[in-house]
């Protein structure tokens, strides 16, 4: 996980590291991004940007530059930064990437994690199936929450891969999907049982079943393509 990740904590660790101005400002803009508070193609003005967060000029620069090689803000060379546009042939190609990544180094990890890294995915599912309660029952601020939860728990499974890029990449991949998951986690039409696919997720990679857990986690990547790929059609048919 990066130093600029929403909550510093390690898997399995209730620690959390202090954030310099930048990080937390940086934290902030991808929250507002990935919540859909800044829309994908907006105009990201730096004097507006330095109101809403309460920092300086400098640090709103700094900030929307540390954001570009992640890809949820882009340059306009000469017109300054926009949030990134979003499309489900995007997200496809989001998912199909991290399906590679997240299964290659969930089998690793199955074939060299000792008992802290087990430890370490059973804390982190405790505190997702919590956050999962607090999303099924509506309460403020859960969807965030659940976010958190959720890439600790995945980064929990792939912990003991031993690549730091691979890593690093499927942490790049985690934050493009939240914009999209976010979506499909907060729209109920598409009947779809979460828990039940973190618990299987969980369940075959403590059994050390590489395979089987592999299988779940690609389904599971692709199950938030395909439910918004329904929703999609489902817009499109109540305004055409």
């Amino acid at each position: 996980m990066s130093t600029l990740d929403i909550d510093s904590a390690a898997p399995g660790d209730g620690s959390v590291t202090p954030l310099t101005r930048v990080e937390e400002t940086v934290n902030a803009i991808r929250e507002d991004i990935v919540s859909g508070v800044l829309t994908p193609g907006t105009k990201l003005a730096v004097e507006h940007l330095r109101k809403r967060y309460g920092v300086g000029s400098s640090t709103i620069r700094e900030s929307l530059s540390l954001l570009l090689p992640d890809g949820l803000v882009t340059a306009r060379g000469q017109r300054g930064f926009a949030v990134a546009p979003i499309s489900l042939d995007d997200l496809q190609d989001i998912s199909s990437t991290r399906i590679l990544l997240e299964t290659h180094a969930l089998r690793e990890s199955i074939a060299t994690g000792d008992d802290d890294w087990e430890a370490g995915i059973v804390a982190t599912f405790h505190r997702l199936a919590k956050a999962q309660e607090a999303v099924d029952n509506r309460l403020d601020g859960a969807a965030a929450e659940w976010e958190i939860r959720n890439q600790q728990f995945h980064d929990a499974t792939t912990a003991a891969c031993g690549s730091r890029w691979v890593l690093h990449m499927l942490d790049m991949l985690f934050h493009h999907t939240q914009r999209y998951r976010r979506m499909a986690l907060t729209d109920r039409s598409v009947p779809r049982d979460v828990h039940a696919e973190h618990t299987a997720l969980m369940e075959a990679t403590l059994a050390r079943d590489a395979d089987t857990a592999c299988d779940v986690a690609a389904m599971h990547i692709q199950r938030t393509t395909d439910v918004l790929s329904l929703l999609h059609g489902a817009g499109e048919a109540r305004t055409g």
